[in-house]
């Protein structure tokens, strides 16, 4: 009966589905475009889940955080056609527009910030734009975290390169935030993890002059 457990697909029906983009393999994880795989290898730890489902072109994570079913999600299919593993998952298991939550980079929030939205559009990231493609609309929450853009330099080496050890400890304190927004998404509502987690007094203090500070 073990064995057979362990081999039965879950039943992730009713699950809230926590998305983290980012392109698979060593050689890119611990890139910038990689901190929604990132984010949720925090969150992973946090509640001891393990990622050792594939399915739809993804590694899952399923179990439960304070009681609520949910379902880690990381695309194996680079960033850029997130959509297909994303849009697989949703239609089949008929999980609410409302109840997935997709992690992801963005160059145009300071590096270290983490901004929630209820919806709306790519903002320009092309993992995002391919999830609202295979879903077939916008209205999906974000949970968006700042990785600055570069002053000088070319942004596709950017994205795809490593923090910086100053910028890691930015890093650790943004994935911490994240998972705690991540847990009121999940108990309260977007409504309420946006009224907490987007205070301009939670914005990261040891930002690198480096880095654009534009917040949008």
């Amino acid at each position: 009966m073990d064995i057979l457990r362990r081999f039965r697909r879950p039943d992730l029906r009713g699950a809230k589905f926590i998305v983290g983009l980012g392109n698979p393999g060593p050689k890119y994880a611990h890139h910038r475009h990689n901190v929604g795989f990132q984010c949720l290898d925090r969150l992973a730890q946090v509640y001891g889940l393990r990622f050792q489902r594939r399915q739809a072109k993804a590694i899952l994570a399923n179990g439960e955080i304070s009681g609520v079913k949910v379902a880690l999600v990381k695309p194996l299919t680079y960033v850029n056609l997130s959509g297909e593993a994303v849009g697989t998952l949703a239609y089949s298991y008929g999980i609410p527009l409302a109840d997935i939550l997709v992690i992801h980079d963005d160059l145009d929030l300071p590096l270290g910030m983490i901004r929630l939205r209820a919806g709306g559009s790519s903002g320009g990231h092309k993992g995002v734009r391919s999830i609202i493609e295979h879903l077939g609309s916008q209205d999906f929450p974000r949970l968006r975290i700042g990785i600055g853009r570069p002053v000088d330099g070319d942004v596709v080496s950017y994205v795809l390169s490593d923090f910086t050890p100053e910028e890691k400890t930015i890093m650790e304190d943004a994935y911490r935030r994240a998972v705690a927004a991540v847990k009121c998404f999940l108990t309260q509502g977007i409504v309420a993890a946006m009224n907490r987690y987007n205070r301009r007094d939670l914005a990261p203090h040891d930002l690198s002059s480096r880095h654009v500070l534009s917040a949008t």
